[in-house]
């Protein structure tokens, strides 16, 4: 199991692989920079106002003697504060549309994301992670991105640019002031890093806490019945509330360090401009310094660190979005078992194996070794053998979300590794152990794979699965939703239900298709197992085939031109059908 804690790297305020993994975030930082830039204007322009208006102002003769009359000067001054609520108003209203902006590229980085982790984990699943740590990523987890897109990487922004414009325009007035400044402003992101430091580790238990909380409550909703059967759904309650709590006390602890930090920016963000203040009035109080830059200073200088300090604060509200990210890279960054993308047509033919070995990451033994096979065209194949013969392995090449470790696998002479993944599975029907039914209508599951198969080819699927009967006995009929993993069925008809996908899927196929049933019959009743029989048979019938089963009985069901495989750890003994 990989531990969230332990597998980010630090922490970065913008991560390069954003970048590059979702474009809606080269789009977002473009148009933050642009907001940004807007922003540091108007906040020099706007002190530039203010300190000429208040100046002038208190400088009771200054306007007139500028403008040579008394109503003069009032029309100035009045224009002058007129254009101060403009750019006020300008720097309200660019501030809204940027937040508004960071919300919707927040949106689309996220979509981004999820389709990149759902890609990835579709193309191999990786065997070390939880599929509740993997449903929290996604969900949870990413949607903690909003406050980083919308707040933390607009203030990052301001926080290059606002300082370095203020500085300039500052040293351009009073040289003195700036060095003050300048000393000043640095102290702030360095005190920002040595607190990321510190909350890093608390922000990456935070993230494991949760994730493994998560990962736990989804296996005892799944494993209800089985806690109540042997009594231990109390105690197992009380394991989901510890594992809360503990999430609870590492939430209340980073904010804990947040608050604390927050405090000792704004402490010394008001020294420094405390600082400025002050030799700022002394030099004024002595004639030093005029009036009007002496407000201009004193204006701007909080400007200089108000987005630093903002940026702290923000950092902490952005923590666990940006440790969901990095913990998504993670996972994209670990190609185990991920199948390569290749480009070419889905083959048809005579299907070889070639040598083909696997093992699986951190394991200490081959699950398939040196397995040469033909699995021949238009054919049925039986695979039999003890368990951990690598019978679900061979599966998994044949379905792509394995790719052999050495060894190659041919369809028709064609190297199975260039073919296009999604469009080979669009030529596989796959009908697995313990199948897939979603809260949906009883058409809706069988149309999984095809779904805009019209209604006679459904119902022609539901006959040939030998599914009239549950179909009659359901409410709506093919219209009557299935529940929850369907619950109004009993095993062998979800079984059926996945058989009349795999006929849909058959039947409609632009290139013959390759059939590839796992134990479709185990822990069946006899009748529900004949019936499956039945109809495995025919839909195996002149298709390519690969049915891996314990259940001696298949052979009576099978073409008489099907072949049998039996699968032995580490070798293969092969022959014909007995």
């Amino acid at each position: 199991m990989v531990d969230p804690a332990k597998s980010v790297s630090p922490m970065k305020p913008l991560d390069p692989r954003l970048l590059r993994t979702a474009s809606a975030v080269r789009t977002h930082l473009l148009v933050a920079t642009a907001c940004g830039a807007a922003l540091t204007g108007l906040i020099l322009l706007q002190a530039w106002l203010v300190s000429r208006v208040v100046a002038r102002a208190t400088g009771g003769a200054g306007l007139e003697s500028t403008v040579g009359s008394a109503s003069s000067a009032s029309a100035e001054l009045a224009l002058v504060i007129a254009a101060v609520a403009a750019v006020a108003l300008a720097r309200a209203g660019l501030a809204y549309g940027a937040e508004a902006a960071a919300l919707r590229s927040a949106a689309s980085a996220k979509s981004q994301l999820r389709m990149r982790l759902v890609r990835h984990v579709t193309g191999g699943v990786p065997r070390d992670r939880d599929a509740g740590e993997l449903v929290t990523l996604a969900t949870r987890g990413l949607d903690a991105l909003d406050d980083y897109f919308a707040r933390y990487l607009p203030q990052l922004v301001l926080a290059v640019m606002v300082p370095v414009a203020v500085l300039v325009v500052i040293a351009g007035a009073d040289w003195v002031s700036a060095v003050v400044v300048a000393v000043t402003v640095p102290l702030i992101p360095l005190f920002m890093a040595l607190v990321g430091m510190h909350t890093q580790a608390r922000t990456n238990r935070q993230w494991a806490l949760l994730n493994r909380l998560g990962g736990h409550f989804l296996d005892v909703v799944e494993g209800l019945p089985t806690l109540a059967l042997f009594r231990r759904a109390k105690a197992e309650a009380a394991l989901v509330r510890k594992v809360t709590d503990q999430h609870r006390e590492a939430t209340m602890g980073t904010l804990k360090v947040a608050f604390l930090s927050a405090f000792v920016l704004e402490v010394l963000a008001t020294l420094a401009v405390a600082l400025v203040a002050v030799e700022v009035g002394f030099r004024l109080l002595y004639g030093r310094l005029d009036l009007e830059t002496a407000l201009l200073v004193l204006i701007l200088a909080p400007e200089a660190y108000l987005p630093l300090r903002e940026v702290g604060a923000r950092f902490h509200a952005s923590m666990e979005g940006i440790a969901a990210a990095q913990q998504v890279f993670t996972v994209l960054d670990d190609r185990a078992g991920i199948v390569p993308a290749g480009t070419g047509a889905a083959p048809t033919g005579d299907i070889r194996l070639h040598g083909v070995t696997v093992r699986y990451p951190g394991r200490d033994r081959d699950a398939l070794h040196d397995l040469d096979l033909t699995l021949p065209a238009g054919r049925a194949t039986l695979v039999t053998g003890p368990s951990g013969a690598g019978k679900s392995t061979l599966l998994g090449l044949l379905l792509r979300f394995v790719e052999p470790t050495s060894g190659r696998i041919t369809v028709n002479a064609d190297d199975l590794a260039d073919a296009d993944p999604d469009r080979w599975r669009r030529a596989v029907a796959w009908v697995p152990q313990d199948p897939h039914l979603f809260d949906d209508t009883l058409a809706g599951n069988i149309r999984l794979g095809e779904p805009d198969a019209p209604v006679a080819a459904v119902r022609r699927a539901a006959t040939l699965a030998e599914l009239d009967d549950v179909v009659a006995g359901l409410p709506a009929g093919f219209a009557t939703r299935l529940g929850e993993r369907g619950a109004r069925l009993s095993a062998g008809q979800r079984q059926r239900v996945a058989l009349a996908r795999a006929f849909l899927r058959a039947e409609r196929a632009e290139t013959p298709p390759l059939v590839l049933l796992d134990e479709p019959t185990a822990h069946l009743d006899p009748d529900n197992a004949a019936a499956v029989r039945r109809a495995v048979g025919r839909l195996v019938e002149g298709r390519t085939a690969v049915i891996v089963t314990h259940d001696p009985a298949w052979a009576d069901e099978l073409p008489a031109d099907a072949g049998l495989v039996r699968l032995e750890a580490p070798a293969l003994v092969s022959g014909g059908r007995e």
